[in-house]
């Protein structure tokens, strides 16, 4: 803890300004009884080369996503339901971390190129004794994947007849393909990705199940450029006879927060017709089947243990069938979108939202915890305006971007919201 009295902790956050995400973190740290933070755009960072930070500064690095413009200097597209140029927007961003210069960061470079980096961060997560699925992508030695061809030739050698096949710096589903071989020949692939007449692809509201494998080869082909990582297809549980996954935010090691979404697809993303269950009801079936819930959560905790200089990341839990078993579907670095939810019951976040949360956390490591007679960040109003705080259905409520009424394709970059993926089963 800093000396010399509430005014010395200042926050600043390199993000969009007016952004959701933004506004809630300022308010995080208004209610703290703090000055607001000093807002440096990703817009001048990028055009600059880096910025500038007091050495007193609390420095939180938020989603450059949501702003077309940005989403332009960093992939270099005027089109942001584009899938293509995930690889341009990775090299961009981590070449502006690297111009980020001064403060006390709650985000670390190297953590975040790796948690971008889904064939890393599944490397990273191996080694530190995490358990994942079979992947022949990852790591620094695995081979690359230039093709379809490379794909079925990976299914065959390492025997995974059913697999998902991702961009290696996607984020929010952009270019997953959940792939499953049958006897015959037949193949189909469940994905988001829509593959235009002239071999352009987009980002689509509307999951799609492409059973011709020329159809399939022709997005995997079209991805192939970007990076891809492969990794086994771990069957999930359900929460009335919908797929259930979990997202579980970890705050300085601690898991805080968590919803359930369930899906009928492979993909339990809200933007993606993706639903929000019921926290309680999982926890009942996993406490059923034998198993702790304290080890499920456990288990996300151990994989953001892997990137210790990163003060929050979001965690995709995959319960397994049967609640016995938990995966990490994904770690997310920005993936505490969450907005009006509250700390899970002996969380030490308890009444606070997950940027409440934070700001406790960070102002725990570089600073006074509030100002005399300031609100508790617990009661911070959510500035998204009034609503049902318990819809279930509100996809502002899990780490996934608004999109226009009516509207096939996904209006924002891919990258908004989350990425840097690894899968691990315990």
């Amino acid at each position: 803890m800093t000396s010399g009295g509430p005014a010395a902790a200042r926050f600043a956050v390199v993000g969009n300004p007016g952004n959701r995400r933004v506004d809630l973190f300022a308010d995080a740290v208004r209610a703290a009884g703090l000055p607001g933070p000093r807002v440096v755009p990703w817009a001048d960072v990028l055009r600059d080369g880096g910025a500038d930070f007091a050495p007193g500064e609390i420095v939180r690095l938020d989603s450059p996503g949501e702003d077309a413009h940005v989403d332009r200097l960093l992939r270099g597209t005027d089109d942001p339901t584009r899938v293509e140029g995930s690889a341009r927007w990775y090299a961009t961003f981590t070449s502006a971390l690297r111009g980020l210069r001064g403060g006390r960061r709650l985000d670390d470079p190297d953590d975040l190129a790796v948690l971008f980096d889904k064939r890393r961060c599944h490397a990273v997560l191996a080694a530190a004794g995490v358990p994942v699925p079979a992947s022949p992508t990852s790591g620094p030695g695995a081979p690359p994947v230039r093709g379809w061809d490379d794909v079925r030739a990976l299914m065959r050698e390492h025997r995974m007849p059913r697999l998902f096949v991702k961009l290696a710096h996607g984020s929010s589903a952009s270019g997953v393909l959940a792939v499953e071989s049958a006897g015959g020949g037949r193949i189909r692939a469940t994905t988001s990705v829509e593959l235009a007449p002239d071999g352009r692809l987009f980002n689509s509201l509307r999951i799609r199940r492409y059973t011709d494998e020329r159809q399939i080869a022709a997005v995997v082909d079209a991805l192939a450029p970007d990076g891809l990582h492969l990794e086994r297809w771990l069957p999930k549980a359900s929460q009335r006879g919908r797929a259930a996954d979990l997202r579980v935010v970890v705050v300085d090691g601690r898991a805080t927060h968590a919803v359930v979404r369930t899906s009928t697809s492979p993909l339990t993303n809200l933007h993606l017709g993706g639903r929000r269950g019921d926290l309680d009801e999982a926890r009942a079936a996993v406490e059923s089947a034998g198993a702790r819930w304290a080890d499920v959560l456990a288990v996300c905790e151990r994989a953001a243990a892997c990137f210790p200089r990163t003060l929050c990341v979001g965690v995709d839990l995959l319960p397994a069938i049967g609640w016995r078993r938990a995966a990490v579907g994904e770690v997310n670095a920005f993936g505490d979108l969450l907005p009006r939810l509250t700390g899970l019951p002996g969380s030490g976040a308890e009444g606070r939202d997950t940027y409440a949360a934070q700001v406790t956390a960070a102002l725990r490591r570089h600073g006074p915890t509030r100002a005399p007679g300031a609100q508790d960040p617990r009661h911070a109003r959510d500035p998204n305006g009034p609503r049902d705080a318990d819809d279930p259905n509100d996809p502002r409520d899990a780490n996934e971007s608004n999109v226009p009424h009516g509207s096939t394709h996904h209006p924002l970059h891919p990258h908004d919201t989350r990425t840097g993926s690894a899968h691990a089963i315990a």
